[in-house]
């Protein structure tokens, strides 16, 4: 086998791990964040209403062309179906450089979003020239006969080091290796530590001391949204009994697992108001993990109602 059919050979692995990766860090980060809209990557360039549905799309067209990829490698799908998946991954890739490009253009400050979390480093010329290179890794398989039997053994070592080799120059145009090792080496303190308020709801939403509290609350909206150090304290309306109180949560500021107080306090006076058959105030939560910090939760013995909405800090967090 020549070199250069062996460097067309390598492009089907590659470009389905890169497309297959991508899909998977965005999903990730979808769920953590419990949202798709979030403006980054080139979804920045469209309006606000459609951000979403485009992340989406995105992303499925990442995952079918990476499985597309590994289904039409062999006899499978061979022909027509194989040379219209690359194709698709050629033109893909073609179009990502073109909104890189006018990304930085337009929008500097934001991150090409490829992979998720790991990308949110302004868009920079070795960004654009991965896309372009894998653009053309794409073109290189247009036309690239199918693999039905196992290389001999000096073939599979031209290729792994062909792969290899190519591996590196990636790993090189991409910013995303560096973050992914500080992120590995360096543990940011909670006090600094950058969690934004729609991952922090989607979270608790998922909790079980939401589920607890859930029949007393009366919006889905919360009243009141804000950060002391490492925690992030969110109220909602509610009615207990006949009178109106409030659900107030503190989340501990965390990516994973995070640790959440919760408590329901009287909106007329501030006081603890008991859960039936618990006792006033009681509120335990087992972690598996370190016990974090306590949130500032005023108790039933606390002097002054200090939990009065009038006196309740003014969101800036939102």
């Amino acid at each position: 086998m020549t070199l250069l059919a062996s460097l067309r050979e390598v492009q089907i692995p590659l470009l389905a791990a890169m497309l297959l990766g991508a899909c998977s860090a965005k999903f990730l980060r979808v769920l953590r964040a419990g949202s798709a809209g979030d403006a980054l990557g080139p979804t920045a360039l469209f309006p606000v209403h459609v951000r979403r549905p485009v992340a989406a799309a995105l992303c499925v067209v990442e995952l079918a062309l990476g499985v597309g990829l590994v289904l039409t490698a062999g006899k499978f799908g061979e022909g027509l179906p194989a040379t219209a998946v690359r194709l698709a991954s050629c033109l893909l890739f073609v179009v990502l450089t073109c909104a890189l490009i006018e990304l930085r253009a337009s929008r500097p400050e934001v991150g090409c979003g490829c992979f998720g979390d790991l990308s949110t480093a302004p868009v920079s010329l070795r960004t654009m020239a991965r896309s372009a290179l894998l653009a053309v890794a794409g073109l290189a398989t247009i036309g690239l006969h199918p693999i039905v039997k196992l290389p001999s053994p000096a073939t599979a070592g031209q290729l792994v080091g062909i792969l290899f080799a190519e591996i590196l120059v990636i790993g090189a145009l991409s910013p995303e290796i560096g973050e992914g090792l500080i992120r590995l080496g360096y543990s940011e303190p909670c006090e600094v530590r950058d969690v934004p308020s729609q991952r922090t709801l989607a979270v608790l939403r998922r909790s079980r001391q939401w589920r607890r509290y859930s029949p007393v609350i009366l919006s889905d909206t919360p009243a009141d949204i804000w950060r002391e150090l490492c925690w992030r304290y969110v109220v909602y309306p509610g009615r207990y009994e006949g009178r109106p109180a409030d659900a107030v949560f503190a989340v501990y500021l965390q990516q994973r697992r995070p640790a959440i107080r919760a408590v329901l306090v009287d909106s007329a006076t501030g006081q603890t108001l008991p859960w039936p058959g618990t006792q006033a105030g009681r509120s335990r939560v087992r972690l598996r993990f370190a016990p974090a910090p306590q949130p500032l939760i005023v108790s039933p013995s606390a002097a002054p109602a200090t939990l009065l909405r009038s006196e309740v800090p003014v969101s800036t967090d939102v």
